[in-house]
């Protein structure tokens, strides 16, 4: 496999673009290599907002996740143990973005520890992969999710610190998302054999774009930085990453 996968990005919200621009930045993907992309849900209606655009665009893929910043919603969790035979799961590829935020302040941390198990159920029962976003909760993450030694997945845009990086590498099997933010940061890199490659579009946009909105196509210029990075060419950074991600999301 010598092509790019964009393991996480926000295409089909249309917060942040329109149809047109959504069409125009697929075509730019393309152009640039990136044959698969992965929509990421951040609720329920964002999940099937995913699922729409996906089944409507070919090598576009979508996974259904609410993200902890939604867990004081009742309204979000509610009924989540029907969604092991709802129509949104059939073709999802991952359980994600979900996870634990304590960045801001005013987060409820019973509520997203709540939440964030629910999601690994839901993940378990319906043999999927997960999405992980930690940030500022590696300690409550950890304790969690070895409570469920099966599941599988990826810490998507880690941003914190040698030391929990060095945990994610030896005491799980997950894999570390790197984007954009890796290139104007001072962020750990980890092995390329546990890599996955994602924009986090519209965000994140990598240098030397920053200030314009980020798209599926900047894939391929994180990863000409990281193979400038690691020293190695870039058939090999396409080559690893792509079987990484398709190792964890089972593509064929």
């Amino acid at each position: 496999m010598k092509y790019l996968i964009d393991t996480h990005c926000h295409l089909h919200d249309s917060e942040f673009y329109t149809a047109d621009e959504a069409e125009a930045a697929l075509i730019r993907a393309h152009e640039a290599g990136v044959e698969k992309i992965i929509c990421i849900g951040t609720s329920h209606e964002d999940s099937l907002a995913a699922w729409d655009f996906a089944e409507k665009h070919e090598n576009t893929y979508y996974t259904y996740g609410i993200h902890p910043e939604n867990a004081k919603s009742l309204a979000e969790v509610a009924g989540y143990e029907k969604l092991e035979k709802s129509k949104v799961l059939k073709n999802a590829i991952a359980i994600g973005e979900v996870g634990l935020d304590y960045h801001y302040e005013g987060y409820d941390r019973e509520a997203q520890i709540r939440l964030f198990e629910q999601m690994l159920e839901l993940a378990s029962k319906c043999d999927l992969p997960l999405s992980f976003h930690i940030r500022e909760a590696f300690e409550d993450f950890f304790p969690i999710v070895n409570n469920f030694p099966c599941i599988t997945g990826v810490v998507h845009s880690f941003s914190d610190n040698k030391k929990n990086l060095k945990r994610i590498l030896t005491e799980t099997d997950f894999y570390v998302g790197v984007n954009g933010m890796a290139t104007y940061s001072t962020l750990p890199t980890p092995p390329l054999s546990r890599i996955l490659l994602e924009t986090d579009a519209p965000f994140l946009t990598p240098v030397p774009f920053r200030g314009i909105m980020n798209e599926p196509s900047h894939i391929r210029d994180i990863a000409i930085w990281l193979a400038a990075k690691m020293a190695v060419d870039i058939v090999t950074i396409e080559k690893e990453t792509t079987e990484n991600a398709a190792r964890l999301f089972r593509f064929k």
